[in-house]
């Protein structure tokens, strides 16, 4: 079966300043064996991306270092109000950091959040990490100043029934959700341990319920929200397999830096396990295969205004089944939440732009 060169809209790719987590290589072919050639990348780095000398740099290094096309979002911060203009002339979007997060940026305080918004053009799309009571905020702001807005990784029957009532009065907002989200429960959390924590949380079987009964309705789209860090930031034994029947048994470890982390880090990879998982679902009837297309492809190119690549595709066989990861995963970090997971649907190809980059587990770039 032959898709179209995948997008994910939220990813996490550590540069600058935590490439011993991932790097612009590793991520991209990351991607590649995941079946994605276009990535939009978070601005929460060390330096974070909120003025336009740092997102450039960000910018160039991407273009130059990765295996796909990536495009750096602009980040929001109080202190840097006053550099938005510049940034959107540049940046696809601007990322709001409400709510808890790892890494430097958030903005608290309803008078910053309005001067944020005012300072962003209304042709491009604000994404934002906003949970639950934040929600309600945004969505005013939304109504009240016009503002095109995008609501990352939605996890709570709570906050998809709002999005729901904004988007039947009228609203332009969108949103995502995770596979973390889709497949995983609070009672994965238990199982995995550190390597099960992330932000938002995840959340109950009921919210997972609900997430799944407005995939082909409300979610416009699905990312994974790539976040990796290494197992020894996440206070996990490096030589114990990721396999959910030996998850409990997950040795802490002393880690650089632990000193000064009171808990390991939230986030985890996902880039590689996001269309086996969903193929998976589609087999299983619980969504279509052209549904995949429209959440992973149609939606996330109309929002974010992506340009087209000629002659990109992958191609999949949708009936192969496996356990995951049938290869050595190429993210940096090195390890998955569904690892030992049984999928249905496998990548074979991906062709960018005319080349082939990825046949049957391997990378062909350089």
């Amino acid at each position: 079966m032959k898709l179209p060169g995948l997008i994910d809209v939220h990813v996490h790719l550590r540069t600058p300043g935590g490439e011993h987590k991932e790097d612009f290589r590793t991520g991209s072919a990351a991607a590649l064996a995941g079946g994605f050639t276009t990535l939009l990348a978070m601005p929460n780095t060390q330096p974070p991306l909120v003025n336009y000398p740092n997102w450039h740099i960000a910018q160039t290094r991407a273009m130059n270092e990765s295996l796909c096309d990536i495009f750096m979002f602009a980040g929001a911060s109080a202190e840097h109000v006053d550099a938005l203009p510049a940034l959107a002339q540049a940046a696809p979007a601007l990322k709001i950091y409400l709510n808890e997060t790892y890494g430097p940026l958030r903005v608290e305080g309803a008078d910053t959040l309005r001067q944020i918004f005012l300072a962003w053009p209304e042709q491009k799309p604000i994404a934002v990490h906003a949970e639950e009571e934040m929600l309600e905020v945004v969505i005013a702001m939304a109504a009240r100043y016009h503002r095109k807005v995008h609501i990352c990784h939605v996890s709570r029957k709570s906050e998809i029934e709002r999005i729901a009532d904004a988007k039947r009065s009228g609203l332009d907002i969108t949103c995502e959700v995770t596979p973390h989200h889709l497949f995983l429960t609070e009672a994965d959390a238990l199982r995995l341990g550190p390597l099960g924590d992330m932000r938002p949380r995840l959340a109950s079987q009921a919210d997972v319920d609900a997430l799944w009964q407005h995939v082909d309705s409300t979610i416009d789209c699905i990312a994974s929200d790539h976040a990796p860090h290494t197992l020894a930031e996440k206070g996990v034994s490096d030589n114990i397999g990721l396999e959910p029947e030996v998850a409990q048994d997950y040795a802490p470890l002393p880690h650089p830096g632990a000193a000064l982390q009171a808990a390991p880090p939230p986030g985890v990879p996902g880039l590689e396990s996001t269309l086996s998982l969903l193929l998976t679902a589609a087999a299983e009837g619980r969504l279509s295969y052209e549904r995949i297309i429209t959440l992973l492809y149609d939606n996330p190119r109309r929002i974010y205004h992506l340009p087209a690549q000629p002659d990109t595709w992958i191609e999949v066989d949708k009936d192969a089944q496996y356990t995951f990861p049938e290869h050595p995963l190429y993210t940096k970090c090195g390890w998955s939440p569904f690892e030992g997971h049984r999928m249905t649907g496998r990548l074979r190809k991906v062709v960018l732009k005319g080349t082939e980059v990825f046949n049957d587990g391997q990378i062909l770039s350089t």
